[in-house]
Protein backbone atom coordinates (compact mmCIF):
# COMPACT_ATOMS: atom_id res chain seq x y z
CA UNK A 1 0.00 0.00 0.00
CA UNK A 2 1.46 2.98 -1.00
CA UNK A 3 2.06 5.84 1.39
CA UNK A 4 0.00 9.27 1.19
CA UNK A 5 2.55 12.00 1.29
CA UNK A 6 1.39 15.41 3.01
CA UNK A 7 1.06 18.54 0.90
CA UNK A 8 4.40 20.24 0.25
CA UNK A 9 3.48 23.22 2.69
CA UNK A 10 2.84 21.08 5.58
CA UNK A 11 6.17 19.47 4.75
CA UNK A 12 8.13 22.54 4.81
CA UNK A 13 6.15 23.72 7.85
CA UNK A 14 6.80 20.15 9.88
CA UNK A 15 10.56 20.53 8.97
CA UNK A 16 10.92 24.29 10.14
CA UNK A 17 9.33 23.06 13.62
CA UNK A 18 11.85 19.97 13.83
CA UNK A 19 14.94 22.55 12.90
CA UNK A 20 13.53 24.77 15.53
CA UNK A 21 13.34 22.35 18.29
CA UNK A 22 16.66 20.90 17.90
CA UNK A 23 17.89 24.20 17.76
CA UNK A 24 16.13 25.27 20.93
CA UNK A 25 17.27 22.13 22.51
CA UNK A 26 20.81 22.97 21.56
CA UNK A 27 20.61 26.34 22.73
CA UNK A 28 19.36 25.25 26.16
CA UNK A 29 22.12 22.50 26.71
CA UNK A 30 24.86 25.10 25.40
CA UNK A 31 23.42 27.38 28.07
CA UNK A 32 23.01 24.67 30.86
CA UNK A 33 26.55 23.81 30.15
CA UNK A 34 27.78 27.05 30.46
CA UNK A 35 25.53 27.49 33.45
CA UNK A 36 27.35 24.94 35.51
CA UNK A 37 30.36 25.83 34.78
CA UNK A 38 30.02 28.88 36.23
CA UNK A 39 28.48 27.76 38.97
CA UNK A 40 31.25 25.59 39.94
CA UNK A 41 33.86 28.33 39.25
CA UNK A 42 32.06 30.64 41.21
CA UNK A 43 31.48 28.73 44.11
CA UNK A 44 34.79 27.52 44.26
CA UNK A 45 36.03 30.93 43.94
CA UNK A 46 33.99 32.28 46.56
CA UNK A 47 34.68 29.69 48.83
CA UNK A 48 38.51 29.95 49.08
CA UNK A 49 37.97 33.80 48.48
CA UNK A 50 36.02 33.83 51.81
CA UNK A 51 37.32 31.12 53.80
CA UNK A 52 38.93 34.10 55.97
CA UNK A 53 35.57 35.46 56.31
CA UNK A 54 34.10 32.69 57.38
CA UNK A 55 36.29 31.84 59.90
CA UNK A 56 35.41 35.47 61.68
CA UNK A 57 31.73 34.80 61.34
CA UNK A 58 32.05 31.38 62.84
CA UNK A 59 33.62 32.70 66.22
CA UNK A 60 31.02 36.23 65.99
CA UNK A 61 28.13 33.48 65.81
CA UNK A 62 29.31 31.59 68.96
CA UNK A 63 29.95 34.77 70.51
CA UNK A 64 26.39 36.09 69.94
CA UNK A 65 24.76 32.53 70.63
CA UNK A 66 27.54 30.11 72.92
CA UNK A 67 24.59 27.35 72.72
CA UNK A 68 23.70 26.72 69.09
CA UNK A 69 26.16 25.83 66.24
CA UNK A 70 28.04 27.71 63.72
CA UNK A 71 25.38 25.79 60.93
CA UNK A 72 22.16 26.04 59.75
CA UNK A 73 20.42 23.25 58.46
CA UNK A 74 17.05 22.87 56.66
CA UNK A 75 15.06 20.36 54.61
CA UNK A 76 14.65 22.24 51.31
CA UNK A 77 13.12 21.65 48.02
CA UNK A 78 14.50 21.90 44.68
CA UNK A 79 14.54 21.05 40.89
CA UNK A 80 10.69 18.98 40.41
CA UNK A 81 10.58 18.96 43.87
CA UNK A 82 14.18 16.93 44.68
CA UNK A 83 14.22 17.02 48.80
CA UNK A 84 17.98 18.19 49.93
CA UNK A 85 20.00 20.01 52.57
CA UNK A 86 20.33 24.17 52.38
CA UNK A 87 23.03 25.14 54.55
CA UNK A 88 23.59 28.77 56.24
CA UNK A 89 25.47 30.55 58.88
CA UNK A 90 22.75 30.59 62.01
CA UNK A 91 21.46 33.82 62.35
CA UNK A 92 18.48 32.85 65.08
CA UNK A 93 18.48 31.26 68.35
CA UNK A 94 19.19 28.12 68.58
CA UNK A 95 15.41 27.12 69.22
CA UNK A 96 14.50 29.13 66.54
CA UNK A 97 12.05 26.34 65.61
CA UNK A 98 10.21 25.68 68.62
CA UNK A 99 9.21 29.26 68.73
CA UNK A 100 8.03 29.69 64.99
CA UNK A 101 4.39 28.42 66.45
CA UNK A 102 3.75 31.32 68.49
CA UNK A 103 4.65 33.73 66.00
CA UNK A 104 3.21 32.21 62.86
CA UNK A 105 0.16 34.80 63.65
CA UNK A 106 2.54 37.85 63.04
CA UNK A 107 3.10 36.79 59.35
CA UNK A 108 4.08 39.99 57.73
CA UNK A 109 3.97 38.55 53.98
CA UNK A 110 1.36 37.10 52.27
CA UNK A 111 1.16 33.16 50.61
CA UNK A 112 2.71 30.00 52.18
CA UNK A 113 5.94 31.98 53.24
CA UNK A 114 6.68 33.51 56.94
CA UNK A 115 8.55 36.94 57.26
CA UNK A 116 8.81 39.04 60.44
CA UNK A 117 10.97 42.28 60.33
CA UNK A 118 11.60 42.28 63.83
CA UNK A 119 11.41 39.00 64.33
CA UNK A 120 12.87 38.46 68.03
CA UNK A 121 13.88 34.79 67.25
CA UNK A 122 16.67 36.47 65.04
CA UNK A 123 20.68 36.85 66.99
CA UNK A 124 21.77 40.60 67.28
CA UNK A 125 24.70 39.18 64.92
CA UNK A 126 21.95 37.53 63.15
CA UNK A 127 20.56 40.77 61.86
CA UNK A 128 23.69 42.10 60.37
CA UNK A 129 24.30 38.99 58.61
CA UNK A 130 20.43 38.89 57.28
CA UNK A 131 21.05 42.48 56.30
CA UNK A 132 23.85 41.90 54.17
CA UNK A 133 23.31 38.10 52.58
CA UNK A 134 26.52 37.32 54.37
CA UNK A 135 23.92 34.09 55.92
CA UNK A 136 23.44 32.86 52.63
CA UNK A 137 27.13 32.61 51.94
CA UNK A 138 27.58 28.69 52.74
CA UNK A 139 25.12 28.21 50.43
CA UNK A 140 28.01 27.75 47.76
CA UNK A 141 28.24 24.23 49.39
CA UNK A 142 25.14 23.21 47.69
CA UNK A 143 25.83 24.96 43.95
CA UNK A 144 29.05 22.83 44.31
CA UNK A 145 27.27 19.43 45.24
CA UNK A 146 24.81 20.43 42.23
CA UNK A 147 21.74 20.88 44.22
CA UNK A 148 22.15 24.69 43.83
CA UNK A 149 22.86 27.29 41.49
CA UNK A 150 24.28 30.87 41.75
CA UNK A 151 21.23 32.21 39.97
CA UNK A 152 17.40 30.82 40.44
CA UNK A 153 14.10 30.54 42.43
CA UNK A 154 14.54 30.60 46.25
CA UNK A 155 14.69 26.71 47.05
CA UNK A 156 11.25 27.04 49.38
CA UNK A 157 10.23 24.59 52.55
CA UNK A 158 8.15 21.67 52.26
CA UNK A 159 5.51 22.99 54.27
CA UNK A 160 5.46 25.99 52.24
CA UNK A 161 5.38 23.86 49.20
CA UNK A 162 1.98 22.00 50.22
CA UNK A 163 0.23 25.11 49.99
CA UNK A 164 1.38 25.68 46.64
CA UNK A 165 -0.97 26.14 43.22
CA UNK A 166 -0.08 24.63 40.31
CA UNK A 167 0.88 27.95 38.90
CA UNK A 168 3.19 28.25 41.94
CA UNK A 169 4.74 24.97 41.43
CA UNK A 170 6.41 25.86 38.54
CA UNK A 171 9.50 27.41 40.69
CA UNK A 172 10.18 24.31 40.71
CA UNK A 173 10.76 23.45 37.27
CA UNK A 174 14.75 24.50 37.43
CA UNK A 175 17.11 24.42 40.13
CA UNK A 176 17.14 26.97 42.75
CA UNK A 177 19.63 29.69 43.21
CA UNK A 178 21.56 31.28 46.04
CA UNK A 179 20.04 34.50 44.50
CA UNK A 180 17.83 35.68 41.87
CA UNK A 181 15.04 37.69 40.09
CA UNK A 182 13.52 38.73 42.71
CA UNK A 183 16.31 38.95 45.69
CA UNK A 184 17.50 42.24 43.08
CA UNK A 185 13.84 43.52 42.30
CA UNK A 186 12.86 43.59 46.03
CA UNK A 187 13.74 40.94 48.78
CA UNK A 188 11.84 40.77 51.88
CA UNK A 189 9.50 44.22 51.10
CA UNK A 190 8.20 41.76 48.08
CA UNK A 191 5.19 39.80 48.95
CA UNK A 192 4.41 35.73 47.61
CA UNK A 193 2.59 36.59 44.64
CA UNK A 194 5.30 39.18 43.32
CA UNK A 195 7.96 36.58 43.88
CA UNK A 196 6.54 33.69 42.26
CA UNK A 197 5.63 36.04 38.91
CA UNK A 198 9.48 37.37 39.16
CA UNK A 199 10.33 33.59 39.34
CA UNK A 200 8.62 32.66 36.27
CA UNK A 201 9.71 35.56 34.61
CA UNK A 202 13.43 34.33 35.48
CA UNK A 203 12.40 31.15 33.69
CA UNK A 204 11.09 32.19 30.69
CA UNK A 205 14.10 34.57 30.44
CA UNK A 206 16.74 32.79 31.55
CA UNK A 207 20.12 33.40 29.68
CA UNK A 208 24.17 33.83 30.34
CA UNK A 209 23.20 37.22 29.96
CA UNK A 210 20.59 37.77 32.46
CA UNK A 211 22.46 35.35 35.17
CA UNK A 212 25.59 37.65 34.96
CA UNK A 213 23.45 40.56 35.43
CA UNK A 214 21.68 39.44 38.49
CA UNK A 215 25.24 38.50 39.70
CA UNK A 216 26.16 41.70 39.39
CA UNK A 217 23.03 43.26 41.25
CA UNK A 218 23.37 41.05 44.08
CA UNK A 219 26.73 41.93 44.90
CA UNK A 220 25.80 46.13 44.95
CA UNK A 221 22.79 44.88 47.37
CA UNK A 222 25.25 43.36 49.48
CA UNK A 223 27.16 46.14 50.59
CA UNK A 224 23.57 48.28 50.32
CA UNK A 225 21.77 45.75 52.34
CA UNK A 226 18.54 46.74 51.27
CA UNK A 227 14.97 45.43 52.30
CA UNK A 228 16.90 42.47 53.94
CA UNK A 229 15.18 40.37 57.47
Amino acid sequence: MALVKPPADKMFSSTVRVRENVRQRTQDEVYLFTKRVMDICGALLGLLILSPLFLLISILIKLDDPAGSVFFKQIRLGENGRIFTIYKFRSMVHQAEDLLGALIEKNETSGPMFKMKNDPRVTRFGRFLRKTSLDEFPQLVNVLKGEMSLVGPRPPLPREVADYTDYDRQRLLVRPGCTGLWQVEGRSSVGFASMVKLDIEYINRRGILLDLKIILKTILIIFHARNAY
